[in-house]
């Protein structure tokens, strides 16, 4: 009589001898313990294997505690001479310590307890205190290692200008109210004879071009300022053509009591010339008629490095 076969098994996994267990892990070296563990322990010092248990040098007893942590610390400081001696490379951390680049500051910067800022500005290292651009003064520096162009204005330049036009209109203010009072326009003679009188004083010592003609011609009392620029001749009686534009006006002002005049070769308000009416108490656009805001007998002022004509800043 046939043996009758056993019907297959549809199990979807293989079974593993009971036998086989003790192959994926280890025991427990420990006396008294010797339990399998599936992820086993291997101590460093006395290079045997543990349970979780006994993992550590204190729970295991370790005959030769705190030698991995010996032998650790010799390898890492054999590495670091060889390093430093043979390529010369920074010392631990990358970290040279320095002297923060403020120059009243004596904050030591690049320690681990302080690694100070670079500055993306003028590319310098500054403690965290004077981090910050207005903290170090950071227009007035001069980028560290970097190439001025000038194509493109760099932030200390764009900055340095502004600093420019706003000190100028200061100084307009500040002349403004110092010199207006001295400046202002005397009383005109009540009369109208006085007046012709007065006027045909100015005309008979006004200086200008004698080709133009009489009824185009504007008198002038023209006198420049010492408290901005300086000049051969402070005063002087002048006429011009009431067609001219305040610059043309201007250019022979200057020319006439010998001001250096240079404002077709800069770009900033520091050394460019401007006209101040005193009656009209305003700086004139170099743009503007003579005649149409300006009549014979007025007073006209060359300023230096006073800003942009701003009607109202006097007052203001």
């Amino acid at each position: 009589m046939a043996t009758p076969t056993p019907p297959p098994d549809d199990s979807s996994y293989t079974k593993m001898d009971t036998a086989d267990l003790e192959s994926i892990g280890a025991r427990c070296q420990f006396p008294y313990c010797h339990q399998l563990d599936f992820l086993p322990f291997r101590c460093d010092s006395c290079k045997s294997t543990f349970c979780l248990d006994h993992r550590s040098e204190l729970a295991h007893k370790c005959s030769h505690a705190g030698e991995w942590a010996r032998n650790r610390r010799k390898n890492s400081v054999g590495k670091a001479n060889n390093t430093s001696s043979s390529s010369g490379a920074p010392p631990l951390h990358g970290l040279t310590p320095t002297q923060c680049s403020e120059s009243h500051c004596k904050t030591t910067i690049n320690t681990i307890q302080n690694t100070g800022s670079r500055c993306t500005n003028c590319n310098r290292q500054y403690c965290l205190k004077h981090r910050f651009r207005e903290s170090h003064d950071c227009a007035a520096i001069a980028p560290l290692g970097a190439r001025q162009s000038s194509s493109s204005p760099s932030f200390n330049q764009l900055e340095s200008q502004a600093e420019k036009v706003r000190l100028g209109f200061s100084r307009l203010r500040s002349w403004g109210k110092e010199k207006q009072e001295v400046l202002k326009p005397k009383p005109k003679p009540s009369s109208r004879a006085a007046q012709l009188v007065a006027l045909n004083t100015l005309k008979k010592s006004a200086k200008g071009d004698e080709k133009l003609p009489p009824e185009k011609r504007v008198y002038l009392h023209v006198e420049a300022e010492a408290a901005t620029t300086t000049s051969k001749l402070p005063k002087a009686d002048l006429y011009f053509s009431s067609e001219w534009s305040v610059g043309r006006m201007l250019d022979e002002a200057a020319r006439r009591l010998q001001v250096a005049n240079v404002n077709n070769r800069v770009e900033t308000e520091e050394q460019r010339l401007r006209v101040y009416h005193v009656e009209g108490g305003r700086l004139l656009e170099f743009s503007e008629k003579l005649g149409v805001g300006v009549q014979s007998g007025n007073t006209v002022v060359l300023l230096r490095g006073v800003g942009p004509a701003v009607p109202d800043l006097i007052e203001a």
